[in-house]
């Protein structure tokens, strides 16, 4: 669908400099940009590019300048290009609807204009709500629920009491409500602690691809209102992640360990159990936490150290292969101005 630069700008709350009638067919990056398209610039290397482009308009931020094409300027380029996507890329909704090969229990509750596709089952008791979907062969246990607006890819799989959200997206192949690992061992051999919780995924939480999410204990294990996590991350029984955080992937949270708002956790990163970790936290990649993290800090190493602390100990790091070298001198000196011990007073 066709959009003038005029419309765009008034979507994204910005100015048009050029021509507002012009006419936009699509968006592209500079580098594939055809007559019609929508571009965007961050800085001057890509506005360059962006004016040689085939493109027809650019989206800029700044005070950049064209003499050959329309610009739209707004407050952040990159916002404005997340919001704008949708527009000439909408995703695919199914027709709302139970599919014929679908298996759905009959006290389950499905919305009318939910969409429920093929090979689905929803267990009993389970509620799907308004203008949800669940893509091909979702598995809904007994006593889900899904919020209005939220999206299972294909093969997700909620086991029971699991509980979604509004505008939830989870990816294909993502677990959620499985048994939390938890043994005692008795007897020579381990035995199982039943884990009787829930899962509970607050709004507008994503969750990647091969995700796994482990129920409660005791109790639920709880993602954040718009917490976005990574494919293939591990979070444990009763781990808590606050709202707004972002977990990479292959992070491992350990059981019962809490993360406040606004954390962020990079790729491999683990945590150790029963942890505490503060607001506004960062992690650095393949950090391995094992001690709680106060307010605002960020930490990295494994094991994990404040920021600054562990930069020190990477650059005394660097330097130690050099400090060997010249002990290993220094004792070679040392011995040669050492004299022998002599004869006489060894008797």
């Amino acid at each position: 669908m066709p959009f003038t630069a005029a419309e765009i700008a008034r979507l994204l709350q910005g100015e048009v400099c050029g021509d507002p009638a012009t006419v936009l067919t699509g968006f592209a990056p500079a580098s594939h940009a055809q007559p019609g398209h929508l571009t965007f610039a961050e800085n001057e290397v890509y506005f360059a590019a962006a004016e040689q482009s085939a493109a027809a308009a650019i989206l800029v931020a700044g005070e950049f300048k064209s003499d050959c094409k329309t610009l739209i300027r707004v407050a952040n380029a990159r916002i404005a290009f997340a919001k704008v996507l949708p527009l000439f890329f909408p995703e695919h909704r199914p027709a709302a609807g139970i599919h014929p090969s679908a298996t759905v229990a009959a006290s389950a509750t499905v919305d009318p204009t939910a969409a429920v596709g093929p090979g689905c089952i929803v267990g009993e008791r389970a509620t799907i709500g308004p203008r949800a979907i669940l893509h091909g062969q979702v598995f809904v246990a007994e006593d889900c629920q899904v919020g209005e607006e939220s999206i299972l890819f294909p093969h997700v799989t909620l086991y029971s009491q699991s509980q979604i959200g509004k505008r939830v997206r989870i990816h294909a192949g993502t677990v959620v409500g499985s048994d939390g690992f938890g043994y005692v061992f008795d007897a020579g051999a381990h035995r199982k602690v039943p884990q009787v919780g829930n899962v509970i995924i607050q709004d507008d939480v994503e969750l990647g691809a091969n995700v796994t999410i482990d129920r409660g204990a005791l109790g639920p294990t709880v993602i954040g209102k718009g917490t976005k996590i990574d494919n293939l991350v591990q979070v444990a029984h009763n781990v808590v992640i606050g709202d707004h955080s972002i977990v990479v992937a292959q992070v491992g949270i350990a059981g019962s360990t809490k993360l406040g708002q606004y954390v962020t956790l990079a790729g491999q990163a683990g945590l150790a159990g029963h942890l505490k970790i503060g607001n506004r936290v960062t992690v650095a990649a393949q950090s391995g936490v094992m001690h709680d993290i106060p307010d605002g800090q960020k930490w990295l190493g494994s094991p994990a150290q404040p920021d600054r602390q562990m930069k020190r100990v990477y650059i005394a790091l660097q330097q130690l292969p050099e400090l060997i070298r010249r002990v290993q001198q220094l004792e070679k000196e040392l011995a040669a101005r050492t004299p022998e011990p002599d004869a006489a007073t060894q008797g």
